[in-house]
């Protein structure tokens, strides 16, 4: 098989699967008609449990007993639940805890 066909297949499975993601809870949910109590359960509970889940997953490599002791790390997270909880705004937390956290790295400005 030519690396092209390769492609061309690579790229029509994930169109598929794009696809199938986008669809599915129009497939699968009738109009109007109120979800599941298990779903409303897991879209109250997962997200809280997802961003758990990426915040350890961002600590795991921070050696808080070196350079600057995981102090950016620390502050940015601060920022982003303080942003989140004054303004309730996901990308307005994660996009300003983001750059605040490249300014804190870049410039050095915490290293002891």
């Amino acid at each position: 098989m030519s690396d092209f066909w390769l492609s061309i297949g690579i790229i029509a499975a994930m169109a598929s699967v794009t696809a199938l993601t986008r669809y599915a809870p129009f497939l699968f949910f009738a109009h109007g008609k109120e979800p599941a109590k298990w779903i409303k359960y897991l879209g109250k509970v997962l997200p809280p449990a997802l961003m758990s889940v990426l915040i350890i997953y961002c600590l795991k490599d921070v050696n808080f007993l070196a350079g600057s002791h995981g102090i950016p790390e620390l502050i940015c997270i601060a920022a982003a639940m303080g942003l989140h909880i004054w303004k309730g705004n996901v990308l307005l937390s994660i996009g300003v805890s983001t750059v605040l956290y490249m300014v804190l790295v870049q410039t050095g400005i915490l290293i002891f």
